[in-house]
């Protein structure tokens, strides 16, 4: 059984509710990773597990924390393993790697754990994010944890461009063959996006006060950046993508959010998978990028009173609200 053992958690940048903590915790195969949880006053709907993308940690989610937290929910996010604070299996700490990507199952397994240790309060609710997406769908195709699921900009298809996109390809499947599973591909940066990326032109968010925070985190916190990923990683994502893609939906209720400008992960993906899900919705955000919950708060306050929406249906019986208004 996982034991509770107080993490370092940066109150500094992550704002959020107050009286965020964070744990380490170890995983069945002896991983360290760390989660963090804010607890609300009025705990009456449950609590939200984020479930981030690829090169994010805890901190990151202090503002989501707070809208749910807002709504009645308590709030738990995950530094999974290969970034964050959580252990970092390369000599280069700056490339995201994992061996098997069924291995980030083992840290939910881990998360789920805690979550009952602290006695957070069900039901249960996860929220993916690009890579946490693809985790979070498969936590959801094979087990009951949550009663209710909601994606942004999941990772269910990576996007290439149609010259990338055969190049990519060669990389993440010859290049472990060949000795470089742990480099990373020719065309990546060893430098977080946002601390290369000008705040103009970049593709994840349309709010300069949310890029400036993303930026701020890292400038007082390197230690939680994380740059390319490695070949490995990019084979068992491809990997990854195509069996959830070949996987009947699932029967839990699902709510998921594309911006209409993706360039990240792959739209055709997303529209198909949702159009094959029963109790699915899909809702596009026009002119949205790839981080809905950080796009400006005329557009991500909606998304979180509809996300709250749809997992108190379940409690209610309630049908969830499907428009998003502008």
């Amino acid at each position: 059984m996982t034991e509770l053992s107080p993490a370092p958690f940066f109150a500094d940048v992550a704002g959020g509710p107050a009286g965020g903590a964070a744990h380490w915790i170890t995983t069945a195969d002896n991983t360290r990773i760390r989660v963090g949880h804010w607890r609300a006053d009025n705990e009456t709907n449950g609590t939200v597990m984020m479930f981030p993308g690829r090169t994010e940690y805890i901190e990151k989610y202090g503002g989501t924390a707070t809208e749910f937290v807002d709504r009645g929910f308590a709030f738990l996010a995950v530094d999974w393993r290969g970034q964050g604070l959580a252990d970092r299996p390369l000599p280069d700490p700056r490339v995201g790697h994992v061996e098997k990507f069924t291995d980030y199952q083992q840290d939910v397994l881990a998360t789920l754990d805690l979550a009952k240790k602290l006695d957070l309060p069900k039901p249960w609710y996860v929220v993916g994010h690009s890579m946490g997406g693809a985790i979070g769908l498969r936590a959801v195709l094979e087990g009951d944890s949550f009663a209710a699921c909601a994606f942004t900009g999941p990772m269910w298809g990576i996007f290439f461009t149609p010259i990338m996109k055969p190049l990519s390809r060669l990389t993440a499947y010859w290049g472990p063959r060949i000795g470089l599973g742990q480099k990373t591909p020719p065309t990546t940066t060893m430098e977080s996006y946002v601390v290369s990326q000008p705040f103009e032109g970049n593709i994840l968010t349309r709010d300069p006060a949310m890029y400036q925070m993303m930026k701020d985190q890292l400038a007082a916190h390197p230690e939680l950046s994380l740059a390319a990923p490695s070949t490995i990683w990019l084979r068992e994502a491809l990997d990854e993508c195509a069996w959830l893609m070949a996987q009947t939906a699932p029967t839990t209720p699902g709510l998921t959010f594309l911006g209409s400008h993706e360039q990240i992960v792959d739209r055709k993906a997303i529209r198909a998978r949702m159009e094959n899900w029963p109790n699915g919705t899909l809702v596009e955000i026009p002119d949205g990028e790839h981080e809905v919950l950080m796009e400006p708060p005329d557009v991500r306050g909606p998304v979180f009173d509809q996300m709250a929406a749809h997992f108190m249906a379940t409690q209610s019986g309630a049908k969830s609200a499907t428009t998003l208004s502008s």
